[in-house]
C-alpha cells in the first residue's frame, strides 16, 4: 500500500524570546495552513454525494426556465412586489409565510443534526456542492492529487499557464452562469438572457450577476474548506445539537490501533502478534478529506460528514481482505459500547429528537393549513389623513378611506364593497371594483352616516369585501369612523 507522502514544512512567523539564562527560545506567532490537495474517491457515499449535486443543480438551474400561466413558474418580482411560486401569488403582506419557511428550515436542520450530524454540510450545502463541482473540473484539467502537487511545484511555463488558465476559465464560466441563474429568479430569465446577448444589462442586474458569480468562484475555487472551518457559523454551534447518540463519522480506535504497515499476506493473528491493529496507516483517509482533517483523532468540528474517508477506507480494507467499517457512520455510544446498528437506531427516539419532530410537524402543519385556507385576495384599509371627518349635504357625516385590494389569483376579479358597524352607514362612492389578474389597486372609499346616528368620537366599523362570483369568499377589515363634536 502507498505510504502517505510527507507534507512540505509549514511556513512560520517566529520571534526570539530571551530566557532567564540569556538563551533564546523560538515561539511561533503564526502558522499558515498548507494547501489541501483532496484525492478523488469512489464508493457508496461518493455516489450519493454526486446524486445530490445533480439533484440540487437541476432544480437551481432548471427552475427559472419553467413556465406556468404564461409567466415564469417561480419569480420573485421585487419591482412589482409580487412573488410567483407556481400557482401561488404572494405579496409583501404575506411575509409570514417566509417566516414560517425559515422556521421550518431551522427546525429541520436542528432535527437532522441531532439525528445524523452534519449531513446537510456533507451533501447539500451550496458550499459543498460547488466545491465538488470545481474540484471535478480541477481534476479533469490538472489531474488527480499527485499530478496537481507536481504541477504547483513546477516553474511557470507554457504548459502550466495553459492548464491553470483553462481551469480558471471554466471556474469563472460556472460562476457567471450561477450568478445569471440567481438573478433570473428576480428578473424574468428569458428577458435577462436577451439583455445579456444584447449587452444591455441594467446596473443592478450586472452587479448581482458579477457579485454572485465572484462569490461562487471565490468560495468554491479558492477558499473551499476555509469557508466551512472559519466562516460558517454552523460549524461553531453544531456541538450544542450533538450528543453521544448522534450519528457521526467515527474511527474504531479499538480495532484500528496500533497503526502500521504490514505485508498483505499477514493473517490477523500475525499482525496482532506484532501489536498492530487493522489500520495500515496509509493516510488515504486524510488525503481524500476536503477539509484536510485527521478523522483518527476523533470528532472534530471541521468534519462535514461527507464520508469520503469511509469510502476510501472500505476500499483499503477490501484490498487487505479485512472486514469493512474501520471508519464508519456510527455514534460515540455505538463505538464505545460496541452497539449493533439496530441498538443504535433504537436510541434515535430520544427526548430532543421527539421535541424537534413535534415542533417541526406542528409548524409545518400550521403553514400548510394557512396556505390551503388563505383567501384569494387581501385588503389593507388606510384612513385618509387629509380629511379626518366632515359634514356634507343634508348633515351627513363623511369619512374617507383608501382600500388596497390585492388580487392573488391569475384572473381578473370584480369585488363588492360594504360597510357595517354603525346604523345607516353606507358607501357613497363606487361599491364595485375591478382588479386585474395578480394585480393590486388603491381605491378611495367615502363612507357616510346619517346625522345623529352616532355620538361624537371614534366608533369601530368593518369593511366587508367579497368577490362578485363568490360572495362567501369575503375579507373583513376593521377601521374606525370619526364623528366630529
Amino acid at each position: 500500500m502507498p505510504l502517505k507522502p510527507l507534507s512540505p514544512p509549514k511556513p512560520q512567523r517566529v520571534i526570539p524570546i530571551l530566557a532567564a539564562d540569556d538563551s533564546s527560545a523560538v515561539v511561533s506567532l503564526y502558522q499558515s495552513d498548507s494547501k489541501i490537495y483532496a484525492r478523488s474517491v469512489s464508493g457508496w457515499f461518493n455516489y450519493w454525494r454526486w446524486a445530490m449535486v445533480w439533484a440540487t443543480q437541476l432544480v437551481f438551474y432548471g427552475l427559472p426556465w419553467l413556465s406556468m400561466n404564461d409567466r415564469q413558474a417561480m419569480l420573485f418580482d421585487l419591482g412589482a412586489r409580487r412573488f410567483y411560486i407556481f400557482n401561488l401569488v404572494l405579496y409583501p403582506q404575506d411575509l409570514i409565510y417566509l417566516t414560517g419557511l425559515l422556521v421550518i428550515s431551522a427546525l429541520s436542520l436542528f432535527l437532522f443534526t441531532a439525528v445524523a450530524g452534519r449531513l446537510w454540510c456533507g451533501y447539500t450545502c451550496p458550499q459543498t456542492v460547488y466545491t465538488e463541482i470545481f474540484m471535478w473540473v480541477e481534476r479533469k484539467i490538472e489531474g488527480d492529487r499527485i499530478a496537481r502537487m507536481r504541477l504547483d511545484k513546477t516553474p511557470w511555463g507554457t504548459a502550466k499557464l495553459a492548464r491553470k488558465s483553462a481551469k480558471h476559465a471554466v471556474w469563472i464560466a460556472i460562476g457567471l452562469w450561477t450568478g445569471f441563474t440567481f438573478v433570473g429568479y428576480f428578473t424574468p430569465i428569458r428577458e435577462l438572457a436577451t439583455e445579456v446577448l444584447a449587452f444591455s444589462l441594467g446596473p443592478w442586474e450586472l452587479f448581482w450577476v458579477l457579485f454572485y458569480g465572484f462569490a461562487t468562484y471565490g468560495n468554491a475555487g479558492w477558499m473551499r474548506e476555509q469557508v466551512c472551518k472559519y466562516m460558517c457559523p454552523y460549524a461553531r454551534f453544531q456541538s450544542a445539537m450533538f450528543d453521544r447518540d448522534t450519528l457521526i463519522v467515527t474511527y474504531d480506535a479499538a480495532r484500528g490501533e496500533g497503526r502500521g504497515s504490514r505485508p498483505r499476506s499477514d493473517t490477523p493473528a500475525e499482525y496482532h502478534a506484532k501489536g498492530l491493529g487493522d489500520c495500515i496507516d496509509c493516510g488515504l483517509c486524510v488525503q481524500v478529506c476536503p477539509t484536510g482533517i485527521e478523522i483518527r483523532k476523533g470528532l472534530q468540528y471541521e468534519c462535514i460528514s461527507c464520508s469520503a474517508c469511509i469510502d476510501v477506507c472500505d476500499g483499503v480494507m477490501e484490498k487487505m481482505h479485512y472486514p469493512p467499517g474501520l471508519i464508519r457512520n456510527s455514534t460515540q455510544n455505538g463505538v464505545d459500547q460496541k452497539l449493533t446498528r439496530a441498538a443504535m437506531f433504537k436510541r434515535v427516539l430520544r427526548p430532543r429528537v421527539l421535541l424537534y419532530t413535534a415542533v417541526l410537524a406542528a409548524v409545518t402543519a400550521g403553514l400548510l393549513w394557512s396556505l390551503l385556507t388563505r383567501s384569494s385576495f387581501r385588503v389593507d384599509v388606510v384612513r385618509d389623513r387629509g380629511a379626518m371627518a366632515r359634514v356634507v349635504g343634508q348633515g351627513q357625516i363623511e369619512n374617507i378611506y383608501r382600500l388596497q385590494i390585492m388580487n392573488a389569483t391569475e384572473q381578473g376579479q370584480r369585488y363588492v364593497l360594504a360597510v357595517n358597524g354603525i346604523a345607516g352607514a353606507q358607501i357613497v362612492s363606487d361599491s364595485q371594483v375591478m382588479v386585474d389578474a395578480a394585480g393590486s389597486r388603491w381605491v378611495p372609499v367615502r363612507v357616510q352616516i346619517p346625522p345623529n346616528a352616532a355620538a361624537a368620537g371614534s366608533h369601530p366599523i368593518t369593511f366587508v369585501i367579497s368577490t362578485q362570483d363568490a360572495p362567501r369568499d369575503a375579507v373583513i377589515e376593521k377601521s374606525v369612523f370619526l364623528v366630529p363634536r
